[in-house]
């Protein structure tokens, strides 16, 4: 139940994220668009998610984002689930309580991603010019995602709190 319901989380984030980038292209700011689905998935690497139930959530959202963005096939598949990965080491050691934090944790893997999409666009990419215009892109792109963190963990949170099992009593108990 929880997975489908961060799976249509993220589809419909993916869905509001494509219609802000084209808000954004009116603005003119580059690189102002926020990732929506990153939040998720720092939110579950984050919090105690099994780690191969994770990993299949982000490589899922990863390969939506894939699809709706038309980037290059695996790129936000495979930085998904990398962000998950790490976030899930980092979780272990960082207890992400409050507002502050959450913003700062997805700042900083916001960056992360951002670096790991202008390598692997160094390496695979066909244009050399590319990686360069997407560096300058990492900075606006990670303080806009950073700024839609609150809004997007809050909803993550709301699911989470609503797909815990509870325990069942015991039906003819002692």
């Amino acid at each position: 139940m929880r997975n489908t319901a961060f799976l249509l989380l993220g589809l419909g984030l993916i869905v509001l994220q494509s219609n802000l980038y084209r808000l954004a292209g009116i603005i003119q700011i580059a690189g102002i668009t926020p990732s929506l689905v990153l939040p998720i998935v720092v939110f579950m690497g984050v919090h105690e998610y099994v780690l191969w139930r994770g990993t299949l959530l982000a490589f899922g959202l990863g390969y939506l984002l894939d699809v709706f963005a038309a980037a290059p096939l695996g790129l936000y598949t495979f930085t998904s689930v990398a962000v998950f990965v790490v976030a899930r080491a980092a979780g272990v050691r960082l207890a992400a309580q409050t507002r502050l934090t959450k913003v700062a944790l997805v700042f900083s893997f916001s960056l992360l991603e951002g670096v790991i999409i202008a390598i692997l666009m160094a390496i695979f990419g066909r244009d050399a010019a590319r990686p360069r215009a997407l560096a300058t892109l990492i900075l606006p792109h990670a303080c806009a995602t950073a700024l839609s963190a609150p809004f997007v963990i809050a909803l993550a949170e709301h699911i989470h709190q609503a797909t815990l099992r509870v325990p069942r009593p015991e039906v003819g108990g002692r």
